[in-house]
């Protein structure tokens, strides 16, 4: 039987029935008058007006010759050609039935008040596949439809979402099972009820299925891939279809936290991916606090320093008498311990929460404390080669022997350094900052410096400062005096110039707190450095050997005597 023969064979029996029951239509006979428009739109209009028309010729509103009077149009199949035909029914108010196909336009009772469509509307069968299709988990699907408007509406407004809303109606679900011979029956295995209360739409009885053996008689997949789950991307495969591809976990700092996602996200600035890829996190705010182990080491440490400076300073006191502390200015090694104290106290200031008074006097506490420790210890240096200078009768250098020389070098080194950082705390003066990208998911509160010449320009001053005072006292630590300490201070800014040349390259390969624990560390190492090797030999003598600080050994080996 050819394609559609079988709506003409249907239609003949249903007359044939109708006009063989005479309860149905007493005294009246139906005929009728089929017509095939061999699929062409010119036809369909030269067919619908011989229709109205006498002895099959087309013109209409003749009515000459007709015996039996037209009471209805049934067809056309498709919704063009229904379409077509209705335009010019409609003209003559002659009714039209549609049986093949529905058009949203031909229910529009202002244009076609006379055409009725016995199919139901397409939508809601497309809604019920819809909600199939969500049922079995298919995302990559074919679609399949006529090359007509109803075909175009199918492929063009089918959409769907988690949220979408369907109107009401039921659909059975059918199993096509095919046998070998061709042959096939259908088999219902469930229904789409649109106006079912409950949330699910859709019943279906899986073990009913009887799946083609070339899915192996399990669920087929709609793609050729497995799904990619939430933090991994799409990746397609190249010359294979659109549908096939791999699954790429999202690069480090990105997130997808859908099902075969296209392409991953960023997470906003206070944000960052979890361990899964999946989702987006806040980031954890961190500083270097007191009340965690490296703040609670550091911050022991500066204060354990501090206590020894205090009790070598006190040491000095209770001896400042005696020969070793009378030797190299006495006020000036009080000078020295208490910078010496500063410098370790000063430390604190780099830890706990940064504030804006925090951030804006701790880099130049640091800087001119450091500086006046320095020029003390140069005053130091220079005093002694003064001194030995000025030994010889005559000598010009005698008049710069005494305090007021240490008191100038001391004032006119720390002034420059306090110049320095004027100028930088008036220009750009440092600032509390968050450091969203430099640790993963960490919001670094810090310091921002303001201007990274100007903190360089505080530490290279204080580098020309250890380098002077190194130089002088590598030249004077083999001159003759019982308590010569130039050699110790050589050893001190052997130890100071070593621990900040090394701490540039670490600063800058640290991040976040580590930067600021760097700084910490550099000062505390160069502190007791300075300590250490000036003040350790000396407190050696006045508590363990005090029978070598006497006046009569000082004279005895001072080579000053005649």
């Amino acid at each position: 039987m050819k394609k559609n023969y079988q709506h003409v064979f249907a239609f003949d029996f249903a007359i044939d029935e109708i006009n063989k029951d005479s309860n149905l239509l007493p005294n009246f006979t139906l005929g009728f008058q089929i017509y095939d428009n061999m699929f062409q739109a010119r036809l369909n209009y030269d067919i619908t007006l011989s229709l109205l028309s006498a002895k099959k010729n087309s013109f209409p509103n003749s009515m000459c010759g007709r015996q039996k009077k037209m009471l209805t149009v049934i067809g056309a199949l498709g919704s063009e050609a229904s379409m077509q035909i209705a335009t010019i029914l409609s003209l003559y108010q002659i009714p039209q039935l549609s049986y093949g196909s529905f058009h949203p336009g031909l229910s529009d009772k202002t244009y076609f008040p006379f055409t009725y469509q016995m199919v139901p509307n397409g939508n809601t069968q497309s809604e019920g596949i819809v909600h199939l299709i969500k049922y079995l988990g298919w995302t990559w699907i074919g679609l399949v439809v006529s090359d007509d408007d109803s075909g175009e509406r199918a492929g063009e407004e089918v959409f769907f979402n988690e949220n979408m809303e369907f109107s009401t109606g039921s659909y059975d679900i059918v199993n096509l099972v095919t046998f070998p011979n061709k042959s096939f029956i259908r088999v219902r295995v469930g229904m789409v009820d649109f106006q079912s209360s409950s949330n699910e739409k859709i019943t279906i009885k899986k073990d009913a299925i009887i799946w083609p053996n070339i899915f192996n008689q399990t669920l087929p997949y709609s793609m050729c891939t497995e799904r990619c789950p939430p933090g991994y991307h799409r990746k397609v495969r190249e010359s294979e279809p659109s549908c096939c591809y791999d699954c790429s976990q999202c690069p480090e700092g990105t997130i997808s936290h859908q099902t075969d996602a296209y392409e991953c996200e960023t997470c906003q600035e206070t944000e960052h991916p979890n361990k899964k890829r999946n989702r987006c996190i806040p980031k954890v705010t961190t500083f270097l606090a007191y009340d965690e182990p490296l703040g609670k080491g550091l911050a022991s440490t500066g204060l354990t320093f501090a206590l020894f400076t205090v009790l070598v300073l006190a040491t000095f006191i209770k001896h400042q008498k005696t020969p070793v502390v009378k030797a190299n200015n006495r006020s000036l090694t009080y000078l020295l311990l208490i910078s010496l104290l500063l410098c370790f106290i000063c430390s604190l200031l780099f830890i706990g929460r940064p504030t804006i008074t925090t951030c804006l006097f701790r880099q130049a506490a640091f800087g001119n404390i450091f500086s006046l420790a320095l020029s003390c210890v140069l005053a130091k240096t220079i005093t002694v080669v003064v001194a030995f200078m000025a030994r010889s009768p005559g000598s010009k250098m005698r008049k710069w022997v005494g305090k007021g020389l240490s008191n100038y070098i001391i004032l006119f080194s720390s002034l420059i350094q306090v110049v320095i950082c004027a100028i930088w705390l008036f220009t750009s003066p440092p600032f509390p900052d968050l450091d969203m990208v430099s640790q993963s998911g960490q919001i670094v509160v810090q310091c921002n410096e303001g201007s990274d010449t100007m903190f360089y320009m505080v530490l290279g001053y204080m580098g020309f400062q250890a380098s002077i005072s190194f130089t002088m006292a590598f030249l004077a630590r083999k001159l003759p005096d019982s308590f010569n300490e130039a050699k110790f201070i050589t050893f001190s800014m052997l130890v100071f110039c070593s621990v900040w040349l090394s701490f540039i390259p670490t600063y800058l390969s640290t991040r976040g707190k580590y930067m600021v624990a760097v700084e910490i560390f550099s000062i505390l190492v160069s502190s007791a450095g300075l300590l250490g090797c000036i003040f350790a030999p000396k407190m050696f003598i006045i508590l363990l050997r005090p029978e070598v600080n006497t006046k009569n050994n000082f004279f005895r080996k001072n080579n000053f005597t005649k």
